[in-house]
């Protein structure tokens, strides 16, 4: 009886913790990669508690998409078009989950993506600077050559061109 008892009690908190809809509501994004909310009522604005770990973008009154920009949690309120609360979900940012090789020289860190051909430098928070900025501007410049080649302006080849 007394097992009876406690394997009921077991079931009960399981389906409380399954039918809790904040543990349903929460959203969890890797870095670097975006992610599609959806919203029971229809929203008119949306807010992110803290836009360095994350950002989001309104796609219609029932939909935003959350960026996951550094490792994190923080917070997404969507009011309705009265203002009155919609949602409020905990945002959490995890480090890329597969393809990133992490190699450790004492202290020091650097990060790859890789794919079953090659790995190319994927610089993330906590790697050494220099390989971070340096990777960072590399990637930079080469985005921004892309944006002058896709306009139809001669493409800048860096600084002292």
């Amino acid at each position: 009886m007394r097992r009876a008892v406690k394997l009921a009690a077991f079931a009960a908190t399981l389906l409380a913790i399954a039918m809790t809809p904040a543990l349903a509501r929460d959203v969890g994004v890797s870095m670097d990669e975006v992610t599609l909310v959806t919203f029971d009522k229809p929203i008119a604005v949306v807010y992110m508690g803290n836009t360095v770990i994350a950002d989001v973008t309104m796609v219609d009154s029932h939909h935003a998409f959350v960026l996951g920009k550094t490792y994190g949690a923080t917070n997404l309120i969507a009011l309705g078009t009265d203002g009155a609360l919609v949602s409020n979900q905990r945002v959490t940012v995890y480090g890329k989950r597969t393809g990133l090789v992490t190699l450790n020289r004492g202290s020091v860190q650097f990060n790859y993506s890789c794919t079953s051909n090659h790995c190319e430098a994927q610089p993330v928070p906590g790697d050494l600077s220099d390989y971070f900025k340096n990777t960072h501007d590399s990637q930079t410049q080469h985005e921004q050559m892309a944006n002058s080649a896709a306009a139809g302006s001669p493409a800048s080849t860096g600084p002292g061109q």
